[in-house]
């Protein structure tokens, strides 16, 4: 796979992006989401509130925009998985790309706890993930078995089966990340994950 080469423009503004999002969540994580304002934030991180607006669309951008970046990132690492590996193998590596984000477990722990701890921003994780699923499923899809229904032996269900796959596991990791934070950040997030993965995958 050829490496994609990336502008110093482009890593200069990934590495603007990154501080900035990193002083909201501080200021969110001390002040709360509700009661810290943009310019605040601006403030804080010594930029005018324009060039804010040039970065992120508002506020629930500067503390949901990573998620974008997460799921193509996922999504890129599944694909890179042998064609012949189970999906739910594969997508514990992919998730991997969770745990490889340069931050601390203080910082990680502050934005989980943020993030579900908001009731707006509960939601817009929930929006957000169900794009990773957009781009899980049709990555799923090619590996599964012919799946046809008796019913109707034209319709493949292979489709559907993958976006179920990928909503499962994307369900546990969710899951797992809130027993992280509700322990505190005191376990293994990819133990939790196994937890609830194999609640799900439990034979009757």
């Amino acid at each position: 796979m050829p490496h994609k080469q990336t502008s110093i423009r482009e890593q200069t503004r990934s590495v603007v992006r990154s501080l900035l999002a990193r002083t909201a969540i501080e200021l969110f994580a001390t002040r709360g989401y509700d009661n810290t304002t943009l310019d605040e934030v601006a403030a804080a991180a010594g930029v005018s509130r324009r060039t804010l607006f040039n970065y992120f669309a508002g506020k629930e951008d500067l503390a949901l925009g990573g998620l974008s970046e997460q799921g193509e990132l996922i999504a890129e690492r599944f694909a890179q998985r042998p064609a012949d590996e189970d999906c739910w193998v594969s997508l514990r590596a992919a998730f991997q790309v969770i745990e490889e984000i340069e931050t601390t477990p203080e910082h990680r722990l502050e934005i989980v706890t943020l993030l579900f701890g908001n009731e707006s921003l509960r939601a817009g994780h929930a929006e957000k993930q169900a794009r990773w699923q957009d781009l899980l499923a049709p990555l799923i899809e090619p590996r599964l078995p012919d799946s046809h229904s008796d019913a109707d032996p034209d319709v493949d269900h292979r489709a559907l089966q993958a976006r179920a796959i990928a909503a499962a596991a994307i369900s546990c990791l969710q899951a797992a990340n809130q027993e992280w934070a509700r322990l505190g950040g005191r376990a293994d997030l990819f133990d939790l994950y196994d937890t609830a993965v194999q609640a799900v995958r439990r034979p009757a």
